[in-house]
């Protein structure tokens, strides 16, 4: 079983940054992809970033130029970079893992971000 486990949520006011990191207990490369999720109250859950194996990006519309997902193949973790951050990115993050596709098969618990305006 695959245990994927969110740091550094937290609380930050509109404008501000916050870094969320996933840890696997697998080697991320045995993934076809990694994702961040979120789920804002009453919401459906959507995805925010996501990086393919090999390396493509793809980000949420709204989140464009404000949001960087990375990875660390050394430390076997996936980053999100959370910049500018705005009061409707309030929300429940999630970390998720792919192996066959979409959906995700893997999910982390999820880390609370709040943004106060």
């Amino acid at each position: 079983q695959v245990q994927l486990v969110e740091s550094g949520g937290g609380s930050v006011q509109a404008g501000g940054s916050l870094r969320l990191t996933c840890s696997a207990s697998r080697n991320i490369f045995d993934f076809t992809a990694m994702a961040w999720y979120r789920q804002a109250p009453g919401k459906q859950r959507e995805m925010v970033a996501g990086i393919s194996k090999g390396g493509t990006l793809h980000y949420k519309e709204s989140v464009e130029g404000r949001f960087t997902i990375s990875r660390d193949a050394a430390k076997n973790t996936v980053s999100l970079q959370m910049s500018s951050l705005k009061f409707e990115d309030t929300a429940i993050y999630y970390c998720a893992a792919m192996e066959e596709g979409f959906p995700p098969e893997y999910w982390g618990q999820g880390t609370q971000v709040t943004v106060s305006s």
